[in-house]
C-alpha cells in the first residue's frame, strides 16, 4: 500500500471515529447549540434600539369645588288687596228680609262722612214723613246724578248744582233737627243707598217731582212712589 493511501485511510478513520462521537454524546452537541444560540440572543438584544419611552403629559385637572348646601330660597308675595264686592240684590234679600229691616239694622248718625249727611239732608227734605221706598228712591235719584256724568260727581255737588232743589237757597244746605226720628230715619236710608243693601224701586230716575205737579218734561217715566213721580 502506498503511503498516500495509509494517509487517506488514516484520514478517513479518524472522520468515523469522530461522527461515532458525535452521535454517541448528545449532551455536548445539545451544549454547544444552546451556548450558539444564548450568543445569538444576546447579540440580537444588544443589536434591537430601545424602545422610545414616551412621557405622558401631565394632565392638569381641575375639580371643581364642591357645590355649597343650598340654601333655601326665601318668597316674597306682594301685598295682597283685598277685594271688595258689591252686594247684590240676592244676597240681600238673603240678609235682610225687608227694607224696614235693612234700615232698622243701619247706624242713625253720619259720622265724619261728609257725603253721607248730603245724602240723608236731601233724603230729609225731599222725602221726609214718606213710605221708606220713597226715601230710598230719593236717595237713588241722588247717587245715580253722581254717576251718570251729566252732574257734579259727589252728593253735596249734586244738591248744591243751581235751580235743581228747591230747599238750597244760594248753594248752602240748611241744618235739619238732628235730634228728630225723621233726621235718623234719612241718615240710615242714606246708608242703605250708598250701600246698594236694597235696590230702589224707581231704578235708574235722574229726575223726580211731587205728584202735585205736572211739568211737561217729556222724559221717560220710570215709576210712581209715595208722593213723588220718577223719570229717566
Amino acid at each position: 500500500m502506498s503511503s498516500k493511501k495509509r494517509t487517506a485511510c488514516t484520514a478517513a478513520l479518524y472522520l468515523c471515529v469522530a461522527l461515532l462521537g458525535a452521535i454517541t454524546t448528545p449532551g455536548f452537541a445539545f451544549e454547544a447549540e444552546r451556548a450558539s444560540v444564548e450568543t445569538v440572543n444576546v447579540e440580537s438584544a444588544a443589536k434591537v434600539p430601545a424602545a422610545p419611552v414616551t412621557q405622558l403629559a401631565t394632565v392638569a385637572t381641575t375639580v371643581a369645588p364642591a357645590a355649597s348646601p343650598l340654601k333655601p330660597q326665601t318668597v316674597t308675595f306682594a301685598a295682597s288687596t283685598p277685594i271688595v264686592q258689591a252686594v247684590g240684590t240676592a244676597s240681600v234679600t238673603a240678609t235682610f228680609g225687608s227694607l224696614a229691616a235693612a234700615v232698622a239694622a243701619q247706624p242713625s248718625n253720619v259720622g265724619e262722612d261728609e257725603q253721607i249727611n248730603c245724602l240723608a239732608t236731601g233724603i230729609y227734605y225731599e222725602a221726609k214723613g214718606e213710605p221708606l221706598s220713597g226715601q230710598l228712591a230719593v236717595a237713588e235719584v241722588i247717587l245715580n246724578r253722581t254717576q251718570s256724568g251729566r252732574f257734579p260727581d259727589t252728593a253735596c255737588g249734586v244738591l248744591k248744582q243751581p235751580g235743581q232743589f228747591s230747599f238750597v237757597r244760594g248753594g248752602k244746605l240748611p241744618e235739619p233737627n238732628a235730634g228728630s226720628s225723621a233726621w235718623r230715619t234719612a241718615v240710615a236710608v242714606a246708608h242703605v243707598a250708598k250701600r246698594a243693601l236694597w235696590d230702589s224701586p224707581a231704578d235708574g230716575a235722574l229726575f223726580f217731582h211731587a205728584r202735585r205737579l205736572a211739568p211737561r218734561w217729556g222724559k221717560a217715566r220710570v215709576a210712581s212712589v209715595g208722593n213723588h213721580v220718577f223719570y229717566r
